[in-house]
């Protein structure tokens, strides 16, 4: 009987299990990711109909279609009814990004306090690359939407004030020129803005005179300050909405 090898007695053996074969509609779902990121299927591409796909895939018209629907999710393909209807490449859909936070957030894996510390780590890259890189047509973009952001408030049009705030980020991100900050701001902003809807405006924020005061900083490429003013507004922010959700809590508990 041969020797057993030193170190692979039962209590040190790794716990292998059986191999199982992937799903038919995951290995589809690859080869058309695997298309894209080469460059043969470009956005707008129109795939071939479902039924000659499950030809070129050798699988069933199901395999196939439970492959687009997982590719839609994601934000690779949409499907579009009608006569000129089919499933098209994407140019990419940030909402996946977006959808994954909250998801998390809903679950419990992450808090508000971990979004808020994210945001405001994040916002310390953006605001130091749009110091580098933005140009004065971008500082007068800001400018007009701190403008419009003032009308409203003045108005009492906070619903329209939300949509104005998230541009606000959106355009200070764009500064930066990365598409991939791009995305990962439009993705917190949007959740916050959830927040922000629920708990209502914050009172005493001063939100018009923050956005001035930061403004001027960032025109002048002042990185440090602009930080420090961004820093100050989003932890009150943060306050703000912390005060509401433990309010929400009570509330649910006392009910």
């Amino acid at each position: 009987m041969a020797a057993k090898a030193k170190g692979t007695d039962d209590k040190t053996r790794p716990a292998f299990g059986p191999v199982k074969t992937r799903r038919v509609f995951e290995e589809i779902c690859d080869q058309i990711r695997r298309e894209v990121a080469a460059g043969t299927l470009r956005p707008g591409d129109k795939l071939p109909a479902e039924r000659e796909l499950a030809l070129q895939f050798g699988a069933s018209r199901t395999a196939v279609r439970e492959a687009l629907r997982s590719l839609e999710i994601a934000g690779v393909v949409g499907l579009q009814k009608g006569v000129k209807g089919g499933a098209f490449i994407l140019d990419g859909n940030p909402t996946a990004v977006t959808q994954s936070i909250h998801d998390m957030l809903a679950l419990g894996r992450i808090s508000l306090d971990n979004l808020t510390e994210a945001r405001m780590l994040t916002e310390q890259v953006v605001i130091r690359l749009a110091c580098e890189r933005a140009t004065e047509e971008d500082f007068d973009a800001l400018d007009r939407n701190i403008d419009e952001t003032e009308e409203y408030t003045l108005a009492g049009r906070f619903v329209e004030r939300l949509e104005l705030a998230a541009q606000f980020y959106a355009m200070l991100a764009k500064m930066t020129r990365n598409e991939v900050l791009v995305v990962m701001v439009d993705a917190m902003t949007e959740i916050l803005r959830h927040f922000v809807a629920k708990a209502g405006p914050a009172p005493k924020l001063d939100l018009i005179e923050h956005r001035r005061r930061f403004a001027k900083y960032l025109r002048a490429r002042d990185a440090a300050k602009a930080t420090e003013e961004m820093t100050a507004h989003l932890t009150k922010l943060h306050r703000h909405l912390m005060k509401h959700e433990r309010k929400t809590a009570g509330a649910r508990l006392a009910g």
